[in-house]
C-alpha cells in the first residue's frame, strides 16, 4: 500500500539532488554515433543496433543515479589501479604523447574503441612480454568471484570481446600489442581484492566481432533488423533490455 504521508528523510532529499544532477548531466552529453568496441560482444545484435542508432530507450528504462555514480566509483577504482601498478615497477601508459587515451577508429569512425592503458614494461620476475594491452573493470563480489574462478573468456565474454577487438585493431599502431598477452585486471568493489589475468590474443573472436560489427552497421544503415537474440520476451537478456517494449511492439 502506497503511503501518501511519506516525508522524504534528509538523506534521501539530498540523494535524489545528487542522483538528478548526474542524470541531468548525463543528458547533455552528446550521444555517441559510432559503435563502440567495448559492446561488441553483447549477446543481441539487435540491442547494438539501436545502440548504434541512438535510439531512445522505453520510458522508465533510463540509467538512474543511482548507476551513474556505479559507473563513477568504477572510474575511480581505475585511476588507483593505474597508481598501484605503476608503484609495482610497471611502466603503464594511459596517454598517447599527443594528448588523449589510446584507441582505433576504422570503417569511416563507424566504429571505434579507446583503450585503457598500455604497459611497455613491468617486474622481470612476472615473465611477461610487451608491448601489452591493459584492461581494468570493476565488480560487484558476485561477478568478481565468478571471474576469478571462471575466467574472464567463460564469466565475462563481452569483456573477452572487446580485449580481442582492440588488440587486433591497435596492432598497426603499437606493434606487438596482439602478439603479446593482454593483462587484465579485475577490482572487487566490495573487498577491494584484485584478480590479475594474462589474456592471449584470440584472432578468431576478433575476427568474428569484426564481422559482426560491419554486419549491424550495414542492416541498420539499410533500414533492416537483425534478429532478436532470443525467441521470448520474458528470456533475461530481453528483460534488462533498455528496448524491451520497442522491440517486441509493446510501445
Amino acid at each position: 500500500m502506497l503511503d501518501f504521508n511519506h516525508q522524504p528523510k534528509f538523506h534521501e532529499q539530498l540523494g535524489s539532488l545528487i542522483d538528478a544532477a548526474l542524470v541531468q548531466e548525463r543528458n547533455q552529453q552528446s550521444p555517441r554515433r559510432y559503435l563502440g568496441a567495448s559492446r561488441l560482444g553483447v549477446a543481441c545484435e539487435r540491442a547494438l543496433q539501436y545502440e548504434y542508432l541512438c535510439t531512445l530507450v522505453d520510458p522508465g528504462r533510463e540509467i538512474p543515479g543511482r548507476i551513474l555514480r556505479i559507473f563513477e566509483v568504477g572510474h575511480a577504482l581505475e585511476d588507483l589501479a593505474i597508481r598501484w601498478l605503476r608503484l609495482a615497477g610497471f611502466d603503464l601508459y594511459t596517454q598517447k604523447s599527443s594528448g588523449g587515451q589510446f584507441g582505433f577508429s576504422v570503417a569511416g569512425s563507424r566504429i571505434q574503441g579507446h583503450v585503457d592503458g598500455v604497459l611497455n614494461g613491468g617486474p622481470a620476475e612476472l615473465g611477461m612480454t610487451y608491448p601489452a594491452l591493459w584492461e581494468c573493470k570493476t565488480m560487484n563480489d558476485k561477478s568478481w568471484r565468478d571471474t576469478v574462478k571462471h575466467g574472464i573468456s567463460k564469466s565475462k565474454p563481452v569483456y573477452a570481446a572487446q580485449m580481442a577487438v582492440y588488440q587486433a585493431y591497435m596492432e598497426a599502431a603499437i606493434p606487438g600489442i596482439s602478439r603479446n598477452p593482454a593483462l587484465f585486471t579485475a577490482i572487487n568493489k566490495d573487498t577491494q581484492e584484485i584478480w590479475f589475468e594474462q589474456v592471449a590474443f584470440d584472432g578468431g573472436l576478433a575476427q568474428r566481432m569484426s564481422d559482426r560489427a560491419v554486419r549491424v552497421i550495414c542492416a541498420s544503415e539499410a533500414g533492416e533488423l537483425l534478429p532478436r537474440h532470443t525467441t521470448t520476451p520474458t528470456h533475461v537478456e530481453c528483460k534488462f533490455c533498455p528496448w524491451q517494449d520497442r522491440c517486441w511492439g509493446k510501445t
